[in-house]
């Protein structure tokens, strides 16, 4: 009997392993795909029922050195830091330091003109506040990097009213999450880098996940991805600030946390996605309550947890985050009916995430072309499309350029430098700008010259003719 029950769960472990391996030579071949034609640029980690099926690094850490990424690389994580912010809050609650309840000038008294926030209303995202990032740009001194500390003198000065009544409103806002940093420095007597480091990360074993504001106090790190994006007019990729690209804000901006400079790998994310799910870093009524959809004083559902975005239905539960931030495209998910996990870690702004494909390739689904492939084209094929598109109206120009081996899409009104890549010989893939699905797509007519037309997701956004004279 014993020798039967043996041979029946080799042949289990066996089709086991035949699967994963299936899976991960698929989902490896897409990944490869699109780090080739320049859509996914960093580290992967997905995995199903405690087994992991793809770890890997696609591209380069850094375009200077040629150092390429790998499962431990480090990659700022831009707003998937949010979720510490907010565990750090829940767990100086459980010791008893600050309520939910409390007021935010409790805390931070410069702003009690803000008396009816919460530091319920921060987490939750209902509280109002304005926007430190769309408010800040107009009018700080590029040159100084900013901190928590001058979020906080910024409104304290300006001293602007709420946008709403807190707790009526789900709207995501940055500032909500600066504030509940500067508030976890004044309870625990601690730096927020020095709290997540000791309470969080240290437990943990995430040895490789840390606070690091790369411009504000730079160090020389090994393995460390550095977030890039495309020059202006050029496939050469540069940081965000630097001239060719001229984004000073990720510049000045480098010293606020707890909206975002939280650092770590799809290793050490695994590791933490796992105590989450286990409920062995939070109590179960602790992780219920980090994840529990609530509602607004108007009765409208929050899909938003403590610094995670909560799905649930009838056989659905799911929480993760995304993050896009000065060059850095990051995405964490746990599908919890499922135990299904999915990270990736990207240090180019225009990376997709895949997750249509990643989905169908666990639940052994026919693959959609999610993501098409890009196709040879002769110079001349691309040449024939360049030249200024005329719409129907008048009222709009479309300018087309060829470069290495793309189209590049302008307006007479906006320089959109945006990048098309052909998959036919009359039609050109946008390389996923947001993820949006662009395509350009080019008709000859009868009088020889050519029509263009623009699709967001198979619908047609704007047309124009190129005459032929």
């Amino acid at each position: 009997m014993k020798k039967i029950i043996l041979i029946l769960f080799l042949i289990t472990f066996q089709g086991l392993f035949a699967q994963s391996s299936k899976q991960e030579k698929t989902l490896d071949s897409i990944f490869t795909m699109m780090q080739r034609q320049n859509q996914f640029n960093g580290s992967v980690l997905i995995a199903e029922k405690g087994r992991i099926i793809l770890k890997k690094g696609y591209g380069y850490s850094n375009e200077d050195t040629r150092s390429s990424n790998n499962p431990a690389t480090v990659f700022e994580l831009a707003s998937c830091s949010k979720q510490f912010t907010a565990a750090a809050i829940m767990l100086l609650k459980r010791q008893g330091k600050l309520r939910f309840e409390d007021k935010l000038s409790k805390y931070i008294p410069e702003l009690d003109f803000w008396q009816d926030v919460t530091i319920y209303d921060m987490i939750k995202h209902t509280s109002g506040l304005p926007d430190y990032i769309m408010d800040m740009p107009k009018t700080w001194d590029n040159a100084i990097i900013a901190t928590n500390n001058d979020v906080i003198k910024f409104y304290a000065a300006r001293k602007d009213t709420l946008e709403f009544a807190p707790g009526s409103i789900h709207q995501y806002n940055n500032t909500n999450y600066v504030l509940l940093a500067s508030i976890i420095e004044q309870v625990s007597g601690k730096s927020y880098a020095d709290f997540l480091s000791e309470n969080i990360f240290k437990p943990l074993k995430m040895k490789n996940t840390f606070v690091y504001s790369r411009r504000l106090h730079p160090q020389k790190l090994k393995n460390y991805a550095i977030g890039y994006t495309w020059a202006h007019n050029s496939f050469t990729k540069v940081t965000l600030d630097d001239p060719r690209h001229d984004d000073k804000m990720t510049y000045f901006l480098d010293g606020v946390a707890g909206s975002a400079k939280v650092n770590s790998t799809v290793e050490d994310l695994y590791k933490w996605i796992t105590a989450l799910k286990d409920n062995t870093f939070f109590s179960k009524s602790e992780f219920e309550e980090m994840t529990a959809v609530t509602k607004t004083s108007k009765g409208k559902d929050i899909p938003y947890g403590f610094g995670l975005d909560v799905s649930k239905g009838k056989d659905k539960f799911a929480f993760g985050h995304t993050g896009g931030w000065d060059g850095y495209m990051t995405f964490t998910y746990h599908d919890v009916v499922n135990d299904r996990t999915i990270i990736t870690l990207q240090n180019f702004t225009m990376g997709a995430s895949l997750f249509q494909n990643i989905m169908e390739v666990l639940k052994g689904q026919p693959l959609t072309t999610e993501y098409r492939k890009k196709v040879p084209l002769p110079e001349a094929a691309l040449t024939k499309y360049t030249g200024t598109y005329i719409s129907e109206d008048k009222n709009e120009e479309h300018i087309i350029t060829a470069l290495d081996g793309h189209l590049i899409y302008n307006s007479k009104k906006l320089q959109w430098d945006m990048r098309f890549f052909p998959v036919s010989g009359n039609e050109f893939q946008g390389a996923r700008y947001g993820g949006t699905d662009g395509v350009m797509r080019f008709t000859p007519l009868e009088d020889g010259s050519v029509k263009l037309e623009m699709l967001q997701y198979g619908e047609i956004i704007g047309s124009g003719v190129k005459s032929h004279l």
